[in-house]
């Protein structure tokens, strides 16, 4: 490199994974939108999520997607359980592709945390007679509070179902176009459930020890990785800790990491919370980042960052000190579309504006 030539700033240099270059270390968290029918993206999804693809983001995350109708959080939820879901999501696809950004979508199954009013109605529990439907979860533990359901405790033909959908959901990703998938294992829902001790009271090879426990989230992974292209990167979403004493710890969040890249994952990344409406969590700016640089350097995995990461130095430094290999804004995001370009602009780099953009950039 020339000695004049400008410093890129960490967060804006490229990162390969397999075969895919993310064209900076920016990424869309994946964020509910809530507005799906029957589990059909529409209009709002494809300007959404291409905005952010033409703010420069390197990577751009299709929310919780449900892997079968029971599976989603509310009936506005996503889904890709059916060939139906496959066309509208690949026209987000492309868009998002032609405009520099990585493709991906998270696939996810709420478990005992499904069947919940839209947000701005409340996010209750909805009752089976006003729109509402049965739930599942590795034991018949309610979440509580607004979500007071008592699910079915899963039978094995259940897990080997779900499993299976999992899979399914996979194939159809990979033939909307997406090169990003990521299994979600995180803030409560199904797989999650079965990671923690505290929704999972099973006595059967699903629960008790940490080893039963995972079996679920591994299981599913192999699965999912052998109708996965290897060229594709394959990312896990976990809840680094519950937040309570007697719940999942980092160490387990380590463990279960050096696990999941044995399997084929390239990508840890690391949330936290969502398995126990008591828990008590301390947010603040950053508060999820050691995390995510715990599991990257105890397992020897790539880890993204996520929670309360908002300005353009604090996102730089994270990945200058090797916390994490890559930063996921959600809030952030929402307020501002283009956040990448006015922090490459903050840190004293310019990205390269669409063409009907560059007089403004």
């Amino acid at each position: 490199m020339d000695e004049n030539s400008p410093v890129v700033p960490h967060l804006f240099q490229p990162l390969t994974i397999r075969s895919v270059t993310l064209r900076n270390r920016v990424g869309v968290s994946p964020m509910c939108q809530y507005s799906a029918e029957d589990g059909v993206a529409n209009d709002w999804h494809y300007v959404h999520l291409g905005s952010r693809a033409v703010g420069g983001a390197g990577l751009v995350i299709v929310e919780a997607t449900a892997v079968a109708p029971e599976g989603r959080i509310t009936p506005g939820c996503m889904g890709l359980w059916g060939e139906k879901h496959i066309e509208p999501l690949a026209r987000i696809a492309k868009f998002v592709k032609a405009h520099g950004s990585v493709a991906g979508i998270q696939i996810a199954h709420a478990g005992r945390k499904a069947s919940a009013d839209l947000p701005w109605k409340g996010g209750a529990h909805l009752p089976d007679d006003q729109g509402g439907w049965p739930t599942i979860a590795p034991s018949a533990i309610p979440f509580g509070g607004d979500l007071p359901k008592v699910p079915r405790a899963m039978t094995e033909a259940d897990i080997v179902r779900v499993q299976a959908d999992f899979v399914a959901t996979a194939k159809r990703a990979l033939a909307a176009g997406f090169e990003w998938l990521e299994l979600h294992a995180a803030h409560g829902y199904l797989i999650n459930e079965f990671l923690s001790p505290l929704a999972n009271h099973r006595v059967d090879k699903y629960g008790g020890s940490f080893e039963n426990r995972i079996r679920l989230l591994l299981d599913t992974t192999r699965a999912v990785r052998r109708v996965w292209p290897d060229r594709l990167p394959l990312a896990v979403r976990i809840s680094a800790i519950d937040w309570r004493p007697d719940g999942w710890q980092i160490e387990d969040s380590i463990a279960l990491a050096k696990l999941l890249k044995a399997e084929g994952v390239d990508l840890i990344d690391c949330s936290s919370g969502g398995v126990a409406p008591d828990a008590k969590i301390t947010v603040a700016p950053g508060y999820q980042v050691p995390f995510a640089e715990k599991i990257r350097h105890g397992a020897g995995i790539a880890t993204a960052a996520v929670g309360f990461i908002t300005e353009p130095k604090q996102a730089d430094d994270i990945v200058r000190n090797g916390q994490a290999d890559v930063v996921l804004l959600a809030r952030q995001m929402l307020v501002d579309p283009y956040w990448p370009a006015h922090a490459a602009k903050t840190l004293g780099h310019k990205l390269t504006p669409p063409n009907q953009y560059a007089r403004a950039w």
